[in-house]
C-alpha cells in the first residue's frame, strides 16, 4: 500500500472530489479501518498529481495524523469499512478457536504473522491474537512478536468497542475470556 505523507504529494493540478463517490462507496465523514494505522475517519477526496499521475487519493485522520491513501491502485487499498456487529460477532469467534502452529524459526514465525496482518481483515487481526497468546503461554515472545501482539489487539479492541458498541475495557475483558478458553483446548 502506499501512504503519503504532505510532503510527498505533488503540487500539480488538485480536483476537489467532495461530492463524488468512489468504487468502494466511501464518502467524506465515513469511518474506515487502514490495515496499519486502524480506526480513522475519510476527511476529504481529492485527485493529486503522485510521480506525475492523477491519482484518486483518500484523505484520511487517524488520531492526530492525516495521511493520503491512493485508491487507483488495483488490489492495493489499505482501506475497509468498519464490520458490522453481526459480522463481527461471528468473526471474533475465530478467538475461540484451535490455534494454529506457529513456526519455529523466528524468521519465518514474523513473516507469518505480518503476511496475515497484510490484508486488514478482521479475521487475520482474530487470528494474528488468537495464535500468538497462545505462543506466549509456551514460549517467550520476542521484541517483535509483543509489537506484533500489542497492534493486533489495540487493532481488535479498538474494532470491537466501535463495532458493538461497548467501552474498551468491557471488549479487553471478553477478549481476554474468549481468549482463555481458546488456551484451555
Amino acid at each position: 500500500t502506499h501512504v503519503l505523507a504532505r510532503d510527498q504529494i505533488g503540487s500539480g493540478q488538485r480536483r476537489d472530489l467532495r461530492r463524488e463517490r468512489d468504487a468502494m462507496d466511501l464518502q467524506i465523514g465515513d469511518k474506515i479501518i487502514h490495515r496499519t494505522f486502524g480506526l480513522g475517519e475519510i476527511i476529504d477526496i481529492q485527485e493529486r498529481i503522485i510521480n506525475g499521475a492523477q491519482t484518486h487519493c483518500y484523505v484520511v485522520q487517524v488520531n492526530n495524523m492525516t495521511i493520503w491513501v491512493p485508491a487507483d491502485i488495483p488490489g492495493q487499498n489499505s482501506l475497509r469499512k468498519p464490520t458490522s456487529p453481526e459480522e463481527f460477532i461471528k468473526t471474533m469467534e475465530i478467538l475461540t478457536t484451535p490455534h494454529d502452529h506457529l513456526e519455529e524459526d523466528r524468521l519465518e514465525r514474523k513473516k507469518h504473522l505480518t503476511d496475515l496482518l497484510k490484508d486488514g481483515q478482521l479475521s487475520s487481526i482474530c487470528r494474528v491474537v488468537r495464535d500468538l497468546s497462545y505462543y506466549k503461554h509456551n514460549a517467550k515472545l520476542n521484541d517483535q512478536e509483543k509489537s506484533i501482539l500489542e497492534h493486533a489487539i489495540d487493532s481488535l479492541l479498538t474494532e470491537w468497542s466501535r463495532s458493538i458498541n461497548i467501552p474498551l475495557d468491557e471488549a479487553q475483558k471478553s477478549m481476554e475470556s474468549m481468549l482463555q478458553t481458546q488456551t484451555n483446548l
